[in-house]
């Protein structure tokens, strides 16, 4: 299927009124010789201005982040090689923000490989708000050094490859010291044939193995996995008074090698990196545990393709960013350290695009749980990508929580029981319904920062029928928001956002969704140099229908909220699917948008959807 050209509808917003203080703003349509200009020699058009980038060159993993309440400064920190525009020389970046939107990036690393046990990199890993001894004021790093390479799960473990290491900021973050204890620890468990065994993550854990009798235990996670095993967390106890002595207790998982429960949780792979734990807590006190992982080793999806487009994971790394509730084994019936600490509950994708290495902190500002990723380069060449002079950047900040859907009857096409990233819970018997919980993804409240300087435009309730209409220009930028909220009728095929990016509308990006197959798109301007994968984005999705207090059955709305950003987007359809991808198009501005809707009724009198309402902001901006 070639990126779908709307035929049957075009709704166009024809009546803009901005509601902000300032007098209304209008856009201009850009001239064609501007849409058909050629790309610039460092393609720096696509690099982001809101989403954090290094200050050059190849970056990846978040790490090092948390709030430190001394200074009331966010510290974001990643993966970065500050020689070159590959993966190399493994050292952290580091930002600061007072808020989570303005952020103030160092233009040197903070940590570089340079003594004996992390002379081939400074690898991911955590923050905390204390020094190594408990030290007031102090932050402290928990990081990967690595003095092996190559390291990977299809390779045999090097013991001593990855060790753990501390170094401490007495100053804020501006400068750090490593520690005299480092290592503190050496390698992993010695009996264990391990896939990898890196990536520390220190937490608490209301449910853990011995937090019952100890509630303020700390609990220190390394990712890797047991060799044709599972992959797993190897989970130590950390003693809050001295960051630098960790206990290993068990692994967190086995869960077998390449578990896959249906297209709704995807496949959890051989060996799992940046695993982060949360406790997720709803407004009526209903609790989960959650861990979310970056999964390698993913079987690779078969050769097949739909009208001769591929999807754009047939091109890219095996590996996915997936998330699990899982269930604590208090009762352990063994007590060795082999037997695992927690069961798998039900589970689902974090993000079906191209992010990865999700890693998290808790705020205590908000009382949330922030998650950044890593958003790739992998789908432009190398030559293009060395082009450009950067290669990856950090996703936006997403909340997660505890989703509660009340008084459920069905989802649109599936069985309840078929959907595995949910956990239905039957309420009283005779009523039929049930009680959902599911893991909530939302844009960071805080993004509204944003749009202080951008055009607001705004509608409601706009029949979309088969009828076609006149094209209009509304977007000007490439930095944009939007939020839309569509009712979808029983002959509703399909329904979306169209983004043209030039004025003929034949190079768009499509966010859409197909009821039929329970299945939300986006089609990205089609390509033909063979050096960027454009290929569709895809991800399974469906609309639940409630029993309202009348008896009636009511469908919940589809709800859509994009950011863009020169090349980023990133999408939230219903606070639980999100999709990450690039658009790599030479114009530097957008069109339209145009909603949509398609009836397979052939019935121009009833609406294939409304827009019930939609919020554009152009030109969003720090």
């Amino acid at each position: 299927m070639s990126a779908p050209v709307i035929t049957k509808l075009e709704l166009v917003l024809n009546h803009l009124q901005h509601t902000g203080q300032s007098p209304c703003k209008t856009h201009e349509v850009n001239d064609v010789s501007r849409e058909k200009k050629k790309l610039p020699g460092n393609l720096s058009q696509w690099k982001p201005s809101f989403h954090v980038t290094a200050p050059s060159g190849w970056m990846n993993d978040p790490s090092g982040l948390g709030y430190d309440p001394k200074t009331g400064l966010y510290h974001l920190c990643f993966q970065w090689n500050p020689h070159g525009n590959d993966w190399g020389n493994m050292s952290w970046g580091h930002a600061t923000s007072p808020d989570l939107v303005s952020w103030k990036t160092s233009t040197d690393p903070i940590l570089t490989p340079s003594v004996e046990y992390d002379r081939l990199g400074v690898f991911t890993g955590c923050l905390q708000a204390t020094g190594v001894s408990g030290q007031p004021g102090a932050l402290t790093i928990i990081y990967t050094s690595v003095r092996h390479l190559p390291i990977h799960y299809t390779l045999p473990y090097t013991l001593g490859s990855e060790t753990l290491s501390l170094a401490v900021s007495q100053d804020g973050g501006e400068t750090w010291a490593r520690q005299d204890c480092n290592p503190v620890l050496t390698g992993p468990p010695s009996h264990l044939n391990v896939t990898g065994w890196r990536d520390p993550f220190i937490t608490t854990w209301a449910e853990g193995p011995l937090s019952k009798h100890t509630p303020s235990t700390l609990y220190g996670f390394i990712s890797g996995g047991i060799s044709k095993k599972t992959p797993t967390v190897f989970v130590y106890t950390v003693q809050a008074t001295d960051l630098s002595k960790w206990d290993f207790i068990g692994p967190l998982m086995d869960v077998g090698l390449n578990l896959r429960p249906s297209r709704w949780s995807g496949d959890y792979g051989v060996n799992w990196e940046v695993v982060n734990l949360m406790t997720l807590t709803n407004d009526t006190d209903t609790s989960r545990d959650f861990i979310v992982m970056g999964a390698e080793g993913c079987v690779p999806l078969d050769s097949s393709n739909q009208d001769g487009a591929q999807e754009a994971r047939r091109r890219r790394v095996a590996r996915s960013q997936l998330w699990m509730s899982v269930k604590s084994n208090r009762e352990k019936k063994s007590t060795s350290t082999d037997s695992a600490l927690a069961s798998y509950a039900f589970s689902g994708i974090f993000d079906h695009g191209c992010y990865y290495a999700a890693n998290s902190f808790y705020d205590p500002k908000t009382s949330q749980h922030i998650v950044y990723g890593w958003i790739t380069e992998e789908d432009l060449s190398d030559s293009l990508r060395h082009r450009q002079g950067f290669s990856g950047l950090v996703s936006l900040p997403r909340v997660v929580g505890l989703m509660a859907l009340k008084n459920v009857k069905k989802a649109r096409i599936s069985g309840l029981s078929s959907i595995t990233s949910i956990d239905a819970v039957p309420n009283a018997p005779g009523t039929g319904t049930f009680t959902i919980h599911t893991l909530k993804i939302s844009p960071d409240s805080r993004l509204r920062r944003l749009r202080q300087s951008a055009w607001e435009s705004q509608l409601a309730g706009v029949a979309l029928s088969t009828s076609p209409s006149q094209s209009a220009t509304l977007l000007g930028t490439s930095k944009w928001e939007i939020d839309a909220e569509f009712s979808v009728s029983k002959s509703c095929a399909r329904v979306g956002i169209k983004i043209p990016h030039t004025s003929d509308g034949q190079n768009c990006t499509t966010l859409s969704w197909d009821p039929r197959s329970e299945t939300f798109e986006i089609h990205r301007p089609l390509s033909d140099d063979a050096e960027v994968n454009h290929g569709y984005e895809t991800a399974p999705h469906t609309l639940f229908t409630f029993l309202n207090e009348c008896g009636e059955e009511v469908e919940e709305t589809l709800r859509v909220h994009a950011f863009f950003d020169a090349s980023v987007l990133e999408v939230f359809v219903n606070d639980r699917t999100v999709i990450s991808t690039r658009i790599y198009h030479p114009a530097d501005h957008c069109l339209g948008p145009l909603f949509f809707a398609e009836s397979d009724a052939g019935d121009d009198e009833q609406p294939a959807a409304v827009l019930e309402r939609a919020s554009i902001w152009d030109g969003l901006g720090v």
